[in-house]
């Protein structure tokens, strides 16, 4: 692919012109301008999470949630209370 002739550069910057207006065109650079430094900052940050994580070693458990401890059939789900008798009388 090549490059933009001199040409095609004029007609583009004819079209942002007349899409934004001359007042606008330089609000929307520096917006582009931010964007792509926090784009940046964001990707070093990613990178330098990702090297962090590759030093560290590996846990030995798995990561996840822990396995739900299993209810004996037999036993009773709580035991708050000891069962109470009642008397008719």
């Amino acid at each position: 692919m090549t490059m933009p002739g001199g040409w095609q550069l004029v007609l583009v910057l004819g079209v942002l012109v007349l899409l934004f207006g001359s007042n606008k065109l330089p609000e929307v650079a520096r917006s582009l301008g931010r964007s792509a430094r926090v784009l940046k900052a964001e990707t070093r940050g990613l990178r330098e999470d990702e090297d962090a994580a590759a030093q560290v070693p590996a846990a030995q458990e798995p990561i996840g949630p822990e396995p739900v401890p299993q209810r004996s059939a037999t036993a009773p789900a709580t035991a708050a209370e000891p069962a109470r008798e009642t008397t008719a009388g």
